[in-house]
């Protein structure tokens, strides 16, 4: 079989994404007898960027330029280029304060410090170059990164979870933390996949995998506001992780 050849990228991050994937402790030798971890600063040195990948994963929003020049180098050598993470997916808590003047945060930041690195307002991958599949969470689930390597083995990306994490609660037979709680419980608006980690723990959903496919924002609004959350309250909490919601 041929080795899957593959390079691993943080951008602007805690790298706990790629954290996710080191602490696979059970299944990375049998991981490295068929993936080649070719670039992978934050596991392997030397790290360099050379020749043909079958796919690119990468964690992170961008911020900086060398970030640019490093993202447009995977999406040329890669076949697929993977958001790894909600913040490379949609911005994160990176971007949290991308409404506010940009001057304003670095010099709260570094003071008069001159030596700051050059930044721009972080943004997401695909604001910049074509993305072929997103590994939602802050951060992924350790099976979700397992079942993508175990796709890409076979040529192939994983499908893509199109259900809320609402879903994921009721085939686990949770009680609904928003409409029998009365907590502000993100888990309609909120991709599944995580196996509703929190809610199962009496925790309710930050919200912290992103959108759901199609989510239905007017009407979840609506619920919310009867239980006695407005909606500044509400969209201020699903921005943390996703800048990008409109009321």
């Amino acid at each position: 079989m041929t080795r899957l050849r593959i390079a691993i990228a943080g951008l602007t991050a805690c790298s706990g994404c790629q954290l996710s994937l080191l602490n696979c402790e059970a299944e990375l030798p049998a991981l490295l007898e068929q993936v080649d971890f070719h670039f992978f600063p934050l596991a392997c040195s030397p790290a360099l960027l050379v020749g043909e990948y079958q796919a690119a994963l990468v964690e992170g929003c961008l911020t900086m330029p060398h970030e640019q020049e490093l993202l447009l180098a995977l999406r040329q050598q890669s076949r697929y280029l993977i958001a790894l993470g909600t913040c490379a997916a949609w911005g994160g808590v990176a971007a949290l304060k991308n409404d506010e003047h940009r001057e304003g945060l670095r010099q709260q930041v570094y003071g008069e410090n001159q030596t700051a690195a050059v930044t721009f307002p972080p943004r997401p991958l695909h604001l910049l170059v074509p993305v072929d599949a997103t590994v939602c969470g802050c951060p992924p689930e350790k099976e979700e990164l397992l079942r993508l390597l175990g796709s890409l083995l076979r040529g192939a990306l994983p499908s893509p979870i199109d259900y809320p994490v609402c879903s994921e609660c009721r085939m686990r037979e949770n009680l609904c933390l928003l409409t029998e709680r009365n907590q502000l419980c993100l888990g309609p608006l909120t991709a599944g996949g995580c196996s509703a980690r929190c809610p199962s723990q009496g925790v309710y959903c930050e919200g912290c995998r992103g959108p759901t496919a199609e989510p239905n924002l007017p009407e979840a609004l609506e619920i919310y506001q009867q239980k006695g959350f407005d909606q500044a309250t509400v969209l201020g909490r699903l921005r943390r992780f996703y800048p990008g919601w409109q009321p």
